[in-house]
């Protein structure tokens, strides 16, 4: 397949031009004109480039990109990755908020999916877009039982629970990554257990004095599911090959 034919299909599909993002979105580092294989990733790193390059991959898909909102210098490990990338014959595509927010292959819609969430709708605004989701959850789940859910579905467990809330979950949102800081408007809205990746102190007290479930999964395995539902989709449409590189951090 063209790569620029695949590129403007991503960036089309993925909406990377309507999403404002601190991240710049869409193509990042040129490679061959001919796609065969895709490489997809959560970070792009040097392991990963390295690993791309090993599979014999034409593009390295990720959600954390190279580049984000201020130019950086092409020194140091930036350089290495980048020259990594070219010499091995592979581009890099990143897409950060509009891989989060998409209603079909996004980290959210996904997760929320395979959780059993019923009635998803978008939530979490964000730079002006909504790039979680919420549903309900019918009958409403035990936290014990949505936790091995969770677990179940990323093959790890949460990094942190915290179960201030009720002994059941109903009214669920979902917002992968790093989604602390929304922490208020899931209570505003009503719901009773939020699911996000990473924890921070403050949220504590915020989640007690809120009545709250929050179950922290991991920034990474939150952002996973994306990024495989993608490879899916564009093994299914085009018939590319396709290679998801599991670089865990722990995080």
């Amino acid at each position: 397949m063209k790569t620029e034919e695949l590129v403007s299909y991503l960036d089309e599909y993925l909406r990377v031009r309507e999403i404002e993002d601190t991240s710049q979105n869409g193509l990042q580092v040129e490679g061959p004109a001919e796609v065969r294989k895709v490489a997809f990733a959560v970070d792009a790193c040097q392991a990963a480039a390295e690993r791309a390059v090993a599979e014999k991959a034409q593009l390295l898909i990720v959600h954390h990109g190279l580049f984000w909102e201020k130019p950086r210098r092409l020194v140091g490990p930036l350089f290495r990755q980048a020259r990594t990338l070219i010499l091995g014959g592979c581009g890099l595509y990143a897409a950060h908020l509009p891989l989060d927010a998409h209603p079909e292959v996004g980290n959210n819609a996904v997760l929320a999916g395979q959780l059993g969430l019923q009635d998803i709708r978008p939530f979490g605004r964000y730079h002006g877009v909504d790039i979680g989701v919420a549903g309900t959850l019918e009958p409403p789940l035990p936290i014990p039982t949505l936790i091995g859910r969770l677990i179940q579905t990323l093959q790890v467990p949460p990094v942190r629970v915290l179960a201030s809330g009720p002994p059941e979950a109903h009214r669920v949102a979902v917002i992968s990554g790093d989604a602390v800081s929304m922490l208020e408007e899931v209570a505003e809205a009503g719901l009773d257990t939020f699911i996000t990746g990473e924890t921070r102190h403050g949220a504590f007290h915020a989640v007690a004095e809120r009545g709250m479930n929050v179950l922290f999964a991991g920034h990474y395995a939150t952002e996973t599911v994306g990024l495989r539902a993608l490879a899916r989709h564009l093994e299914g449409r085009f018939g590319l090959e396709t290679v998801f590189l599991d670089l865990p951090t722990g995080m």
